[in-house]
C-alpha cells in the first residue's frame, strides 16, 4: 500500500481483497454472464449537458465519516423521488461493511426507473467489473488513489469493453494528472480528503481547470447548498454527484428541483 494512502483507505481495501476470495471460484461464470448483457442505459450521455445543471443522485443509508444517515431506508422510494426530483442519473452505494449497501440495490433500483444508474464502490479487480454488469449498472466507479497506474488503466479497458461509463476519480493534482493521461472521458473530483475525511469546495476550485471540455466533468461531496451549486458553476462544473443532503432532506424531490433551479 502507498503511503500517502489513508487508513481508512487501506482498511476498506483490504476489506475489498477479503471479499474478492469469495468471488475467485466463479470467475469465469461471472465473465460469460457479463458478455451476454446488452441493455446498457446512456450515462455519459444524459449528463454532459454544457451550461445546464444536470444532477447524479446518490443512494446512501451510511458512510464512514457520517454514520447512518438515513434510518428509514429505501433505495427503491428513494429512487422515485430522485427521478421525480429530475436526477439526470443515480449512484448506489454497494460496500456493505461501510455503507451499509447492497449489490442487489442496483437491479432493485432499475427495475422502478429508467434513469441510468453508476455503481459506487470499491473496484480493484476485473471480477467486480464483471459483477457491475451483471448487477446492470451502466457505469462504474474507478478511484484513482486507490489503484496503480498499470491497474487503473487495465480496469478502465476492461470496463469500456464491457459497455460500462466509467467515472474517474481524483481528490489532487497528481490524481488529475493520472486521470488525463488515461484519456478519462468522465471526471469525478472528490471534494472529500482521504487522509481527514474533511471537505472543501476548494478542491474543486484547484482541479477544474484542468479537465478538458470535452471531458464531463463531476464535482463530489460538499453539496450541500443551492449557493454551492452556484459557486461550483462559476468554476465551470455543472454535473454533480449528491447523496447525503439529499438522504437527509425529507423531500428528495423537492430538493432536487431547488438545486437544478441554479
Amino acid at each position: 500500500m502507498n503511503k500517502d494512502y489513508s487508513d481508512r483507505l487501506a482498511e476498506i481495501l483490504a476489506q475489498k481483497e477479503i471479499e474478492l476470495q469469495r468471488l475467485a471460484p466463479h470467475a469465469e461464470l461471472l465473465r460469460k454472464t457479463a458478455l451476454k448483457r446488452n441493455d446498457f442505459r446512456p450515462f455519459r450521455v444524459n449528463l454532459y449537458q454544457p451550461g445546464f445543471t444536470t444532477i447524479i443522485a446518490e443512494i446512501k443509508k451510511a458512510s464512514p465519516s457520517a454514520g447512518v444517515i438515513a434510518e428509514a431506508f429505501n433505495p427503491v422510494d428513494q429512487a422515485r423521488e430522485y427521478e421525480r426530483g429530475g436526477a439526470m442519473a443515480l449512484s448506489v452505494l454497494t460496500d456493505e461493511k461501510f455503507f451499509q449497501g447492497k449489490l442487489e440495490y442496483v437491479a432493485d433500483v432499475r427495475e422502478q426507473v429508467s434513469l441510468p444508474i453508476l455503481r459506487k464502490d470499491f473496484i480493484i479487480s476485473e471480477l467486480q467489473v464483471y459483477e457491475t454488469v451483471i448487477c446492470k449498472a451502466d457505469a462504474i466507479l474507478l478511484i484513482v488513489a486507490a489503484l496503480e497506474d498499470e491497474q487503473l488503466r487495465w480496469l478502465y479497458d476492461l470496463s469500456k469493453l464491457m459497455q460500462l461509463d466509467v467515472l474517474v476519480e481524483v481528490h489532487n493534482m497528481h490524481e488529475m494528472d493520472r486521470a488525463l493521461d488515461l484519456g478519462a472521458d468522465i471526471i469525478g473530483i472528490n471534494n472529500r480528503n482521504l487522509k481527514t475525511f474533511e471537505v472543501s469546495l476548494g478542491t474543486t476550485v484547484e482541479l477544474a481547470p484542468e479537465i478538458p471540455p470535452d471531458c464531463l466533468a463531476i464535482t463530489e461531496s460538499g453539496i450541500k447548498t443551492v449557493e454551492d451549486i452556484a459557486f461550483c458553476r462559476l468554476q465551470g462544473i455543472d454535473c454533480f454527484l449528491i447523496g447525503e443532503s439529499l438522504m437527509r432532506s425529507g423531500q428528495p424531490a423537492k430538493a432536487l428541483q431547488e438545486f437544478l433551479s441554479v
